[in-house]
């Protein structure tokens, strides 16, 4: 449980340690941001979302670090 201000600590911890948007990492499909092989990747592991660019095996499961190969 947070308390007080503990809340924006914990928020800036979040936001500090999230990977940060380069060229490449995520294109536009109509109003969907679709986030590239290339982020996922760079984010460290699966969020279990169902991306299309899942590039963890099994794909979609949630903290999977396991690449595919090919």
């Amino acid at each position: 449980m947070i308390r007080g201000n503990d809340w924006i600590v914990d928020l800036h911890h979040k936001e500090s340690i999230k990977p940060k948007y380069e060229d490449g990492d995520f294109y536009w499909d109509k109003d969907k941001m679709v986030m590239t092989e290339q982020y996922h990747i760079k984010r460290g592991n699966c969020c279990g979302s169902g991306c299309r660019h899942c590039p963890y095996w099994p794909t979609n499961q949630k903290s999977n670090t396991k690449l595919k190969t090919n």
